[in-house]
């Protein structure tokens, strides 16, 4: 057997079941043994970036890691991007980049990089493969390391010529992930914050999960306690019968309007909110010092944690949700409200919300609050372009549920790749573009520093018309069947009937 045959057999005893790849020569000997030995699905992506996404959406909803293999180090390069959202995201990621033969690269050829330095800036663990004999127990190391802390990208770099060297027989067997722990003290402290005086729970990583939702639920009906969410967090199961949280706001000064409210912040599965950016007069952090307590980090065991401040509280009873007022459906022209409102009432129940939408889906996550059960992702590390390689990530991993990915489209078109991808496969995602042609973000950035008109340059800097994107020929291109809609009626309809079918589809809302 050789390396390529053994890092591929290694996988598949580490329950490695997907590989999202955009491979080159120097990775062929591990795409020729994906056949030799049979059982990894290799699902080919057109740009790296839609395949590191892909991973992040899978590993998201499956909570194990997908294999993503890139070509060198311009195509680790390509993929970054979404790499250093999963990194923010705490996904689970295996990442495979081929290297020149060891042999080779004194020479300097033109493609030789330091994929090293480029791993780094994204990478738990990184590691180079130099022995065939060694790429399995290599391959293991770094899938354990993928799953270790609660979840983190591991890449291992495999040169050409040790994939196609000799490797044995002898393949390591399966490491437990460890388990990981909480502190009593941290307990102790949350239960007294909780008791003491007006207080936050906020949520993030598994406290966000249905079983933390319930938990952290149950201990603030019994402390008097508010549930909050991080502003962008990577999966949050949310609607149907679930204790419902406020999500921290964006904008500083706003966030900070609302943290003050309160005596204590206690985190859960996420860290001390800071500022997205840096804004003058504006401090970074969102909460002080004395008021941040911190339960458990993302990592430890959250819901142990949260399972120990319940029963020191004694709290033992769900906090039922009180149904919300019945929305009707918009007509007329279409803008964030009317699109937003839309989706939240006929997404279905199971569905899954990839949402990168950005100024054109602000309302969503209010919009959506009494939809019916559903999980919901959204962009992690600020780098757009994730959501259509998540979205088909997440088809991936759960055949049998609807996939929404809610684009912006200035989002949108950095990864327009994962359509074809999603046409190849036949994965049932609708994909929403909202369509206000322009860096919309920017235009708010603008106006919130006082600039309220800026000059052609600028206004040219921030504008996606001349030309408009046609999203429907977009679409078709790639093989997904695409519709335009101008009007809140339109789209109702267009949406039930993509909800209705199986398989990729796409609408593009163009908002007045």
């Amino acid at each position: 057997m050789n390396g390529a045959q053994a890092l591929i057999t290694t996988a598949l005893n580490e329950g490695i079941e997907v590989c999202f790849a955009n491979p080159g020569t120097t990775e062929l000997p591990l795409v020729l043994a994906m056949d030799q030995v049979p059982g990894l699905r290799g699902i080919l992506c057109l740009h790296e970036n839609v395949a590191t996404g892909a991973a992040d959406g899978y590993g998201r909803m499956m909570s194990k890691p997908a294999m993503c293999l890139l070509h060198l180090g311009p195509g680790l390069a390509n993929g970054l991007t979404n790499l250093h959202n999963a990194r923010r995201a705490g996904t689970p990621i295996l990442n495979v980049i081929g290297e020149h033969a060891t042999w080779h690269r004194a020479a300097d050829p033109l493609l030789a990089s330091d994929i090293e330095g480029l791993a780094h800036t994204v990478s738990a663990y990184m590691k180079r493969n130099v022995d065939a004999a060694a790429i399995a127990s290599d391959l293991a190391e770094a899938v354990e390391r993928a799953r270790a802390g609660g979840g983190g990208i591991a890449t291992l770099i495999v040169p050409h010529d040790c994939q196609q060297g000799e490797a044995g027989d002898d393949r390591p067997h399966r490491r437990a992930v460890p388990k990981g722990s909480y502190s009593p003290a941290n307990v102790t402290a949350a239960t007294r914050a909780l008791k003491r005086g007006k207080s936050a729970i906020l949520l993030g990583g598994e406290g966000l999960s249905e079983a933390g939702m319930r938990l952290a639920g149950r201990i603030a009906g019994a402390a008097g306690a508010d549930l909050l969410c991080d502003t962008f967090f990577a999966r949050m199961e949310r609607g149907g019968d679930l204790p419902a949280a406020t999500r921290l706001p964006y904008f500083p000064d706003q966030a900070q309007a609302l943290t003050r409210r309160y005596e204590s912040f206690v985190l859960a599965g996420t860290r001390r909110p800071v500022a997205f950016f840096g804004y003058s007069g504006q401090p970074s952090y969102l909460t002080s010092e004395e008021q941040t307590v911190t339960l458990a980090a993302r990592g430890e065991d959250v819901l142990g944690a949260l399972e120990a401040v319940a029963a020191e509280l004694q709290a033992s009873h769900d906090v039922r949700r009180q149904p919300g007022a019945p929305v009707s459906m918009p007509r007329g022209g279409l803008d964030a409200q009317s699109v937003t409102a839309i989706i939240g009432l006929l997404q279905p129940e199971n569905c899954i919300v990839m949402d990168e939408a950005l100024t054109a889906g602000a309302p969503y996550f209010e919009a959506s609050k009494n939809a019916p059960r559903f999980s919901h992702l959204m962009l992690t590390g600020g780098a757009i372009g994730q959501g259509p390689g998540a979205a088909t990530g997440a088809a991936i991993a759960c055949p049998d549920r609807k996939v929404i990915n809610f684009e912006s489209d200035g989002c949108g078109a950095y990864s327009v790749q994962a359509f074809w991808t999603q046409a190849r496969e036949n994965l049932d995602v609708v994909t929403i573009i909202g369509s206000n042609r322009s860096y919309n973000i920017l235009n708010v950035e603008f106006q919130r520093a006082g600039v309220m008109g800026p000059g052609p340059v600028a206004r040219s800097m921030t504008g996606l018309d001349r030309p408009n994107l046609d999203w429907v020929k977009i679409g078709e291109g790639f093989g997904v069947p695409s519709v335009a809609v101008d009007n809140a009626e339109a789209l109702a309809r267009e949406l039930e009937k993509a909800l209705a079918q199986k398989g990729p589809r796409l609408i593009e809302a163009i908002m007045s």
